[in-house]
């Protein structure tokens, strides 16, 4: 099976893998389906085992590779790696000033549970979107051969995303069905949270695949843009816990098995 996929273009395996992450979301969506509330402490383990995971993909599949093929490019590798980094921290952060900026417009809505369906979708998919695209600059780049840009790091990449998502779909449905909406509907905004990945992760490969040049700013951007969504979301959200360092030591342990898995199967 595996062979299969790898036979098949860098485009259809984004958009696989991606399809795998939404799925995630959706299996986190439908525990509104079998319980009412799930165990926070459990809940911010799988938070900070995908910040882990996340922070080593992030250089392990994406700045790695990206500095090795700006350097193949003949190009000032720091200048297009930090370039790249910053910009993509910096369209989330504007990215949540615009969302907050729609959020005090909308105060005055007669429909609070309508609101709060709206925060809670628009903030998951917001960060989905560059989720979704690092996945797909992760599997364009195989196009290149480069070093440290493998299948088992990009699969390991979706992987960790994946983990990540599971709680994120749970963090919708569960809300909304405190909030009376019926377990079809919670679950429904639950899992659609997801569905941009799979579209992000087709016109991150597209982009890969058509302007070589590019490449080293889009996995720059993509580990950015991931990066943000660690430091921003993840790590605060799992250090609300009154296990703080139990918390900490599930981050290190994403870590570790992002960097042996990438390492070793790389």
């Amino acid at each position: 099976m595996l062979d299969s996929f790898n036979n098949l273009s860098p485009v259809l395996q984004a958009f696989i893998a991606c399809l795998f992450t939404w799925s995630i979301t959706a299996l986190g969506a439908s525990i509104v389906f079998f319980f009412k509330k799930v165990n926070k402490t459990l809940m911010d383990a799988l938070l900070g085992f995908a910040a882990g995971v996340m922070i080593a993909a992030s250089f392990f599949s994406l700045i790695s590779p990206a500095i090795e093929m700006a350097n193949e490019l003949n190009m000032t590798s720091w200048i297009v790696i930090s370039l790249g980094f910053l910009s993509g921290g910096v369209l989330l952060f504007i990215g949540d000033k615009v969302y907050d900026y729609l959020s005090k417009l909308r105060k005055d809505e007669n429909s609070s549970k309508a609101k709060r369906c709206f925060m809670l979708i628009s903030s998951i998919t917001l960060h989905n979107i560059p989720e979704g695209m690092a996945v797909g600059v992760a599997f364009g780049s195989l196009a290149y051969s480069l070093t440290g840009s493998t299948l088992a790091s990009a699969l390991t990449l979706a992987l960790g995303i994946g983990l990540q998502n599971f709680p994120e779909g749970s963090a919708v449905s569960l809300p909304l069905r405190r909030e009376g909406y019926t377990r079809g509907k919670a679950f429904f905004y639950g899992q659609l949270s997801g569905v941009v990945e799979p579209i992000a992760a087709v016109i991150g490969a597209l982009l890969v695949l058509k302007i070589q040049l590019i490449l080293p700013f889009l996995l720059a951007f993509a580990a950015g843009a991931m990066i943000y969504v660690v430091v921003e979301e993840l790590i605060p959200e799992s250090q609300t816990n009154k296990k703080k360092d139990l918390m900490a030591l599930f981050t290190i342990l994403g870590f570790m098995v992002m960097m042996i898995l990438d390492v070793a199967l790389g």
